[in-house]
């Protein structure tokens, strides 16, 4: 070991402290600009941000995501991507500073960090083998090479050279604690261009795949439906300012998964693959074999388990796809009241998500679709494009597959789902719910008649009625919309007489099948929200 690396020449001025934490900064950036381009030829989410963000949404309690989608929204990725970039930069920074006292120790440190991406990558549920470590490891290497390098520039002259050398105010090379402060300067700079024109590259050739994904959504033609949606009734939306329209368009469609990176998936390579227990005849089918079977299209409304009571993650939308019951049938495979063996589907995506559903509820005669259309257009690739299942009355988290590209059929006891794993509940028919759009919370209408409007929504059950409540008065039966299907929310209206003061609003809704949304309120996990909503508003 050398001298300078056992103990500093010097005492670490504020000055090499300084310059050692922009070494340490310089490092990181460049191990991940140096991952990113080794991720491009093995897939974006090997790459050491993605993976690390994977690994620790996989390894978050349940309740603690459930506060992250309620605080965060559907921005709760981007937040994570930039915690995942804030520690990272600590951490770099820290190195940086250990590294003036400690070089090797240092560059140590960032390639230990290395390992911890690249761990982190293979145990990813979508890891295609050790090959998904090598992102991290190449640009960890890189990473600690330069920092030892740039270290090795902070490391003081010998007492007797630096007070031969010019004060730093004379314009020489090293600072006035004998410093190469120009060397550092340079190499940073050096380093830190080199370092993004590797990321550029990265991102051109990462780039590359998706783009083609994208030619290939472009290419693709939806068929007509053999089996059309009936028209939306002519009053299935309400015209009453602040409510949301009958049909969510694709850019408001909630969106709630843990895919840190949107996979975007070639529809001509795509395949999806059917087999398991009680499956006969197993089949791998490509997005054309889907599109040139039966082909049905249903208004079906979606509801994330995540929703709290109120909440914004439910939509309806147009869905074009095959029946799913078909093709299991196709396979040989029988429901559990028929003697089949299998009594839950496991979904299975691209990025390792894994979704159970109940097999009898597939096959029950509900319309359970693999879907590849979503309002007259290709699934958006947010959405699942090329394909992803839809089963109404059940919350997405057991059956609302995006990217899907396998199905197993099993049993219960035999697997545990994702979340499943993470305590959420086995099997999640949606709950009764309604929710009031207009007035917003705290708004300040006009004494008079005020128009209070909302969605309620009991997938497969349909909803009968919906009531709301002023404070503490009686229960009034409010207006609905004409019903689309059972499938499908339901819009509701109510003319408040509206006087003077605070009031609160509180909605509840009954199902087809005689049951009224609760008062006792739950929070989401283990199988969704219950409760009443209400807002509080100031009449002028």
């Amino acid at each position: 070991m050398s001298t300078e690396d056992r103990t500093p020449a010097r005492r670490v001025t504020p000055r090499r402290a300084a310059l050692g934490a922009c070494g340490g900064a310089v490092a990181a950036y460049t191990a991940l600009a140096v991952a990113e381009l080794a991720a491009a030829p093995v897939r974006p989410g090997a790459g050491p941000v993605v993976a690390v963000g994977g690994a620790a949404v996989d390894r978050t309690p349940a309740p603690v995501k459930d506060w992250a989608i309620r605080t965060f929204g559907t921005q709760d990725k981007l937040v994570l991507h930039l915690g995942v970039l804030a520690v990272v930069t600590l951490l770099a920074l820290g190195l940086g500073l250990l590294a003036v006292r400690r070089r090797r120790l240092g560059a140590a440190g960032v390639a230990l960090f290395g390992l911890v991406g690249g761990a982190a990558a293979v145990s990813r549920p979508d890891a295609t083998g050790v090959v998904d470590a090598l992102p991290s490891l190449a640009g960890a290497l890189v990473g600690a090479a330069v920092l030892f390098v740039l270290a090795g520039r902070l490391v003081p002259r010998t007492p007797g050279a630096a007070s031969a050398a010019p004060a730093d105010e004379a314009g020489g090379a090293h600072t006035g604690d004998g410093v190469d402060r120009r060397g550092f300067a340079l190499t940073a700079v050096a380093v830190t261009a080199a370092a993004t024109g590797a990321g550029a590259l990265g991102r051109l050739l990462g780039g590359a795949r998706a783009r083609d994904a994208a030619a290939s959504r472009a290419r693709v033609v939806l068929p007509a439906p053999g089996s059309p949606a009936p028209p939306v009734p002519r009053r299935a939306g309400l015209r009453v300012p602040g409510m949301q329209p009958f049909i969510t368009p694709n850019e408001a469609f909630y969106r709630v998964d843990t895919a840190l990176v949107v996979p975007r998936v070639d529809a001509d390579s795509w395949r999806l693959r059917v087999h398991g227990k009680g499956v006969t005849r197993p089949v791998a089918l490509g997005l054309a074999d889907l599109m040139a079977r039966d082909t049905v299209e249903r208004d079906i409304t979606l509801t994330c388990v995540s929703n709290e009571v109120g909440g914004p993650y439910v939509g309806n939308a147009r869905w074009l796809g095959v029946r799913l019951a078909d093709l299991l049938a196709d396979c040989g495979v029988r429901p559990p009241s028929r003697g089949g063996p299998a009594d839950q589907l496991v979904a299975r995506s691209v990025d390792g998500m894994t979704l159970g559903t109940p097999v009898e509820d597939v096959m029950d005669g509900r319309d359970a679709l693999l879907a590849f259309g979503m309002n007259g257009e290709p699934l958006p690739f947010e959405h699942g494009f090329p394909v992803r299942m839809v089963v109404p009355g059940l919350y997405g988290y057991v059956s609302a597959c995006k990217w899907i590209e396998d199905i197993e059929l099993t049993t219960f006891d035999a697997y545990d789902a994702y979340w499943v794993r993470r305590k959420w509940a086995r099997r999640a028919p949606v709950k009764t719910q309604s929710r009031i759009d207009t007035p917003r919370p705290f708004a300040r209408p006009g004494a008079g008649t005020v128009m209070v409007g909302g969605v309620a929504w009991a997938q497969h059950r349909g909803v009968d009625r919906v009531e709301v409540r002023v404070d503490d008065g009686p229960w009034e039966p409010a207006d609905l919309a004409a019903e689309d299907s059972r499938d499908t929310w339901r819009q509701w209206s109510y003319a408040w007489d509206a006087s003077p003061g605070t009031h609160t609003l509180t909605v509840r809704a009954t199902d087809r099948d005689g049951r009224t949304q609760t008062d006792r309120r739950t929070r989401t996990v283990p199988d969704g929200a219950s409760g009443r909503h209400s807002v509080v508003v100031t009449v002028g």
